[in-house]
């Protein structure tokens, strides 16, 4: 069987859906509507391998621009594992991304193989988890994503991401049961957050503040949308002390873990102001 090639393909919404479903059973936990934002990144970018008419590899390959692409979704079925078939649509995906510096978050039992291929560690990211509930902050400041044009927020997220993702964004803060809050101060864009319904919980995702006070208020604000109930998840990277701080003030716990690995240059972007990041699958 290692000896067969697989037959790869750019993937139709139907079949990301196919690979989402892997993903929650690799226990990446994703959200309920991430696929169609997802697929709006970039279509091209989502390959699946066929072994005859069985679909049994994935792999994500976004190319937000002609110098930067994320990887993720690299999936094997686990009966097929072993065989060179990961190997196969991995190099797929790579060849997509030719010239590009790739970045990926890549879980921990990964990171070795993904050194081989030339990925180099920029810094860890530890997924939190704790519950939801609180009081919503008494602040005239916090309004609805909605509220502001989407060109203020992307002007604003230019400092956290190395590319635009326009129509990744505009899905994004508009997905189903979630809530996008924005954070002002005199006048401008502060900072804002996502939360959203994942198969199990709910994530924070991302969580973007100019100061960890606002930060603070932010992430209030936003688990207050969600019920006592409920498990929420705040991705965060390690090298922000005040994000470590503030998941660790709110009683949540280190759940998971990835590394942030890029082949070239590790990208200047305001780590110190990234309190939660957007998503593991593509950046």
């Amino acid at each position: 069987m290692e000896n067969r090639s697989l037959t790869i393909k750019t993937m139709t919404p139907s079949e990301l859906d196919i690979a989402v479903e892997w993903a929650a059973c690799e226990g990446w936990n994703p959200g309920l509507s991430d696929a169609q934002c997802y697929y709006r990144a970039d279509p091209n970018g989502f390959l699946m391998g066929y072994l005859g008419d069985e679909p049994i590899a994935s792999i994500s390959v976004v190319k937000y621009n002609d110098s930067f692409g994320f990887l993720g979704f690299y999936i094997v079925k686990p009966e097929y594992r072993g065989l060179g078939f990961g190997w196969q649509i991995w190099q797929a995906g790579l060849q997509y991304l030719n010239g590009c510096n790739i970045a990926l978050d890549g879980v921990v039992a990964q990171q070795d193989n993904y050194k081989k291929s030339g990925f180099k560690l920029a810094y860890r990211n530890i997924r939190f988890a704790g519950t939801g509930g609180g009081t919503e902050p008494l602040a005239s400041n916090i309004v609805s994503l909605s509220d502001l044009p989407i060109a203020t927020v992307l002007d604003y997220e230019q400092a956290f991401f190395p590319a635009k993702r326009e129509s990744f964004l505009k899905c994004w803060v508009t997905q189903a049961n979630s809530h996008a809050l924005a954070i002002m101060n005199e006048g401008k864009i502060a900072g804002y957050g996502v939360i959203r319904p994942c198969r199990q919980g709910y994530k924070i995702g991302p969580l973007f503040a100019n100061s960890k006070a606002e930060a603070e208020q932010l992430f209030q604000a936003l688990r207050a949308k969600i019920s006592t109930t409920d498990t929420i998840y705040l991705d965060v990277p390690e090298v922000n002390d005040a994000a470590v701080a503030l998941a660790n003030d709110h009683g949540m716990a280190p759940d998971f873990e990835t590394a942030r690995m890029y082949t070239g240059n590790t990208p200047k972007l305001s780590l110190e102001r990234t309190y939660g990041v957007t998503s593991f699958e593509i950046g």
